[in-house]
């Protein structure tokens, strides 16, 4: 397992220099409970982000900081997430402002962990890891990874972690006694998967479907959408509470997420899950249109 997530590691985020491996049961748990294991006293967290990075900082009684993704007015923290492509916004960062952030956490000798749960699915721009922008130098910094997103294997509980070998060891120990040891029947399945690229090139291409499929009606009923160049979403608004817009798209039969549920700057906003088949999608789709004919 861990020489299967070595090598593609190596191969497909780019990984160079001294760095370890560590299967995790979960990337939920993971994200949950890191600030735990690590015994973080300030996390930063995106400013519009996965509501799990702010329950782990509750959950170490660690203060949680929303930040945006440039470190130049970032406070003191020992702890940062970045997430790219994002959960909800679709937004991929570029080079420089990873770069950036490997910068500040060497200043100030604090622990990086970028969540790339979403990297397969490109669809206008194309994520790279942070592990591709450290030269070789991995200290404090750590990717996260789930088969959950990448290979469709949500019940499987299969992710992983890689970076900063120091860092992976504390855990590992940590680990000994918390349990959250992954069975080895999904081991066997996290290397099937991760030996394979087609079925994630296949599902790549279902997902940016859907994207375009929607994106016309959303458009035709005044929405306007913002980042989502990649993951599974679509980020937009039509200027008005999020509230209203879900109401408004409820009334026909489409159901979003407000995007209050990932920070106060998402409060105008709605996110639109493209993980429903695309028969719903299909359905979807016609329901917004005939709520366009009606209004």
């Amino acid at each position: 397992m861990r020489e299967s997530l070595h090598q593609w590691a190596t191969s497909r985020l780019g990984a160079t220099g001294d760095f370890d491996v560590l299967p995790l049961l979960g990337s939920k748990e993971f994200v949950a409970w890191l600030p735990t294991f690590l015994e973080a006293k300030t996390v930063l967290i995106p400013d519009i982000a996965y509501p799990t990075y702010k329950v782990g900082a509750i959950l170490a009684s660690a203060q949680a900081v929303a930040v945006d993704i440039s470190p130049k007015d970032w406070p003191e923290a020992d702890f940062a997430w970045v997430n790219s492509p994002s959960n909800p916004t679709g937004r991929v960062h570029t080079d420089y402002e990873l770069r950036a952030v490997i910068e500040w956490s060497r200043t100030n000798k604090a622990l990086i962990v970028s969540d790339e749960c979403y990297l397969e699915f490109e669809d206008t721009a194309t994520p790279t890891s942070i592990m591709s922008h450290t030269d070789g130098d991995n200290t404090n910094i750590l990717a996260v990874h789930s088969l959950s997103k990448r290979s469709n294997m949500a019940g499987y509980r299969a992710a992983f972690v890689v970076g900063d070998t120091q860092v992976i060891a504390r855990l590992r120990e940590v680990r000994k006694h918390a349990g959250m040891i992954v069975p080895l029947p999904v081991q066997h399945a996290m290397i099937a998967a991760l030996s394979d690229d087609e079925h994630v090139v296949q599902q790549r291409a279902r997902y940016n479907s859907r994207r375009e499929t929607l994106a016309s009606p959303l458009k035709a009923l005044g929405f306007r959408i913002e980042e989502s160049k990649a993951g599974l979403y679509i980020w937009c608004t039509r200027d008005e509470s999020d509230w209203d817009s879900v109401s408004f798209l409820a009334d026909c039969g489409v159901l979003v997420t407000p995007g209050s549920f990932y920070g106060e700057k998402g409060a105008r906003y709605i996110r639109v899950a493209l993980t429903a088949t695309d028969e719903n999608i299909s359905k979807a789709c016609d329901r917004l249109i005939e709520l366009k004919g009606k209004s």
